[in-house]
């Protein structure tokens, strides 16, 4: 084992990463523990200038970033044939040890976990910079349960100077958005995917998508809509199934748009679970989106999935007139007026709406939030309380709205 990269002085082995070996180090000159990840040049000149150049491209974007849920870069250098960044060390375990020891973690914790990743997401795209490998063997979660994003080796930037190729593929198959699947380029939506499926994976103890080799994980993230969660896990609130049918969506524009979005829906989420650890340390969180978007609806009914229609939203759950006769039930006579104009459909009567979901009624009326409905975002002033109420009615709508329409 070597004894010195750069300054540093090297104290043990830490494991194998995905370039290289990581090491535990101490800097003398300010004497801090540090993490070393390396890797080894001796390669083939046009294979170790494209290795170098995306571990550089590493550094410099994480190195860009500052953010309680994104691993701090310290340094980066080149001794000899071996190029290393200096990182925080972090004192944790990786996610993907502790799901492999735990299958199934409670469900509190899961959303307290999935919500931190998102959250540090959110900052790296709102900064240009997409991960593109999100799952769980690039998550620590440390001893306090703060949970931090490693790795951007293949990172892209809009300022990198290493640019994949459209048709050249790179992450892991089984965490990959369709997108990176088809070799396309991608955004922050691709990230929100495989966060999506990680998130599946967790609250359900297997993975949703896989196969017997890489094609047949690939062939199924094209066209596979896994079962909903909680019929696989009965712990699981009703709420998550359509928060994991959004994030998984197939087609980029029927899923979260954003990953703050994504965040503030878990949030949402695990605001109705007690022991919460970390909701109030979450600064100023921004008007959630709605899980229950008509594309939130694509998760599997529980029959074998057609791969020919797995593409289009399911008839399932009737969004638009839900949101309305939800609007109706807690709303101000100005919103439901306005809501009415966007979505050209006629104010329901009190007739239509005991018909559709007369238990829904009242439990929206008993469920407290603190958050907006994003359909009344535009008047939120006013309307921020029913974010909560929304998801919990709609659902429950929506369901009764499939047999009956």
């Amino acid at each position: 084992m070597i004894t010195h990269l750069g300054r540093y002085e090297i104290v043990g082995e830490l494991g194998q990463g995905a370039m290289g070996v990581v090491y535990k180090a101490t800097d003398p000159l300010i004497d801090r523990v540090v993490a070393i990840k390396t890797i080894t040049l001796s390669l083939a000149q046009e294979e170790r200038d494209e290795y170098e150049a995306r571990f550089y491209q590493e550094a410099k974007a994480a190195g860009r970033l500052s953010h309680p849920n994104i691993v701090t870069i310290y340094d980066v250098g080149r001794s000899g044939d071996i190029a290393y960044i200096a990182m925080e060390f972090l004192q944790g375990r990786e996610l993907r040890d502790i799901l492999n020891d735990d299958k199934l973690l409670p469900v509190d914790q899961v959303l307290d976990i999935v919500t931190q990743v998102a959250m540090g997401l959110a900052y790296a795209h709102e900064h240009g910079i997409i991960h593109r490998d999100i799952k769980p063997s690039n998550i620590m979660v440390g001893r306090d349960c703060q949970v931090k994003i490693t790795d951007f080796g293949i990172a892209r930037m809009a300022s990198a100077g290493v640019r994949t190729q459209t048709g050249m593929v790179l992450g892991s198959p089984k965490y990959m958005s369709p997108e990176q699947v088809m070799g396309k380029l991608t955004d922050q939506r691709s990230d929100i995917f495989s966060l999506g499926v990680m998130l599946y994976e967790m609250l359900t103890g297997q993975p949703a998508f896989t196969g017997e080799n890489v094609n047949a994980i690939m062939y199924q993230t094209l066209n596979a809509i896994p079962q909903p969660p909680k019929s696989l896990n009965p712990a699981v609130p009703e709420m998550l199934n359509f928060i994991v049918a959004k994030a998984l969506a197939k087609d980029v524009d029927n899923r979260y748009q954003n990953a703050r979005d994504l965040a503030n829906d878990l949030r949402a989420c695990r605001g109705t679970m007690p022991g919460s650890l970390f909701s109030a340390d979450v600064p100023n969180p921004v008007k959630a989106a709605s899980a229950t978007d008509a594309a939130a609806a694509e998760m599997d009914t529980g029959e074998e999935s057609d791969p020919g229609v797995t593409m289009r939203l399911s008839p399932s759950f009737d969004s638009a007139a839900a949101t309305m006769r939800l609007a109706a039930m807690t709303a101000s006579q100005e919103d439901v007026d306005e809501l009415s104009k966007t979505f050209k459909m006629a104010r329901p009567s009190i007739e239509e709406i005991n018909r559709s979901a007369p238990q829904a009624a009242v439990s929206a009326k008993r469920t407290p939030s603190n958050t907006s409905h994003p359909a009344l975002e535009a008047r939120a002033s006013r309307g921020g309380g029913i974010l909560l109420m929304a998801i919990v009615a709609l659902i429950l709508i929506g369901l009764i709205s499939a047999l009956l329409f």
